[in-house]
């Protein structure tokens, strides 16, 4: 009986430890935005940089357009615009310019990213 309880006892500190875990999926938005890039590397045809398409806060999933096989995809929306204004930031940069005939909705520089309020 003595070696039944203590096998629930080590089991149940064993669980509670591992649901104790700092993170989880709530914080890996978190850690996809702070790792990868809000646009795609193209740039607007008219501001010759990336535009970002606000949209509400409450945003989950953004729908990808493409003309081809894999004609559309949906995908999960990371990225959030702080309340604060940074200040200027740098100007060009390595962006591809929109193609001659896009293939894909990316490519046109106009990508979301969810708004602060």
């Amino acid at each position: 009986m003595r070696s039944r309880l203590l096998a629930a006892a080590v089991a149940a500190v064993a669980l509670a430890g591992g649901l104790a875990e700092a993170g989880g999926p709530v914080m890996w938005p978190l850690y996809r935005a702070q790792r990868y890039n809000w646009h795609a590397n193209y740039a607007h045809q008219q501001y010759s940089a990336p535009v970002a398409m606000v949209v509400p806060p409450t945003a989950q999933m953004q729908t990808q357009y493409g003309w081809g096989v894999s004609s559309s995809r949906v995908g999960r929306l990371d990225h959030q615009f702080g309340r604060n204004f940074p200040g200027g930031g740098g100007f060009g940069g390595p962006f591809q310019s929109e193609p001659i005939w896009p293939q894909d909705t990316t490519q046109f520089g106009v990508y979301h990213v969810r708004g602060p309020w």
